[in-house]
């Protein structure tokens, strides 16, 4: 099989394969007797070591049997299905425009009773008014290139949001101060958007938390996530969504939003912090 055609995913498949062989190699055994235990052939134990046949789920748990590896399926398991589809390009999603992008998650929105989200750059997207949305979403689609097809990418936003207002599902924030005072859109759409923020935090499953500049930290800021359930990650870089969904990946991130919450201001401290940033836009 031709290596993938993203190298991110390549990496993960040989990063997986690695994995395996390590496991056989502690386990003391050939590649040969680990295919007589398997019950397959010696090339295809050794075309799964060097990445050149993804293993099956099937593949995998007779591999770990094989070397008394049980403990690491469920990790080796999602980490192969992340080697296939962890690494999206943006540009591959955007490429028919902004809107399909939005309605991409729409699924995953409905079936997540909890979310755990962090910012460091933008107003999260759930919370986001749409004179905000429609100025990002315009600097987003201008920087890549992409189809002119902001306002129906917006009003696919607003309605998958609307999962906010499902008493039924449970939301986490945390922000760092300077989402509050990155100017992405006029200081009206802006004063908006803070007004909304306001507004949200009175719903009764939400809660948002707010990161001051001043406070001493215990871990630094680090880039956007979203922790669904306790299931999924979505970690986005300028290139690429990364969906991680390793339960030590997911453990890792949901560790770092419990660092993240300790240092966040809450409540009236927090309604402080969005109101000094409001006097800013006077």
């Amino acid at each position: 099989m031709p290596p993938h055609p993203s190298s991110s995913a390549q990496k993960a498949r040989e990063l997986l394969a690695g994995r395996l062989r390590e496991i056989r190699k502690d386990a003391g055994i050939s590649g040969r007797e680990l295919a007589v235990r398997c019950g397959w052939s010696e090339s295809k134990s050794s075309r799964i070591e060097n990445a050149r046949t993804p293993p099956s789920d099937s593949d995998i748990t007779a591999w770990c049997q094989a070397c008394a590896a049980e403990a690491q399926i469920p990790d080796l398991i999602a980490a192969n299905r992340q080697s296939a589809d962890a690494y999206v390009q943006w540009k591959r999603l955007q490429r028919s425009g902004l809107r399909r992008l939005q309605e991409s998650v729409a699924d995953l929105y409905q079936q997540t009773k909890m979310f755990r989200v962090y910012v460091s750059d933008v107003i999260p997207g759930f919370l986001q008014t749409p004179g905000y949305a429609t100025a990002l979403l315009s600097s987003i689609a201008g920087f890549r290139g992409t189809p002119d097809d902001v306002s129906d990418a917006v009003a696919a936003r607003m309605r998958r949001n609307q999962v906010l207002n499902n008493a039924a599902r449970r939301f986490s924030f945390v922000l760092e101060e300077s989402v509050l005072r990155y100017r992405l859109c006029s200081a009206e759409t802006m004063a908006a958007q803070l007004g909304h923020l306001l507004g949200v935090m009175d719903l009764q499953n939400v809660a948002v938390g707010i990161v001051p500049f001043s406070e001493q930290r215990t871990v630094w800021p680090m880039p956007t996530f979203t922790i669904f359930d306790d299931t999924r990650v979505h970690a986005d870089t300028l290139d690429a969504a990364s969906a991680l969904t390793q339960p030590s990946q997911v453990e890792l991130y949901a560790r770092a939003f419990d660092r993240l919450t300790q240092g966040a201001a809450r409540g009236a401290a927090a309604r402080a912090l969005i109101a000094g940033a409001l006097a800013t836009l006077d």
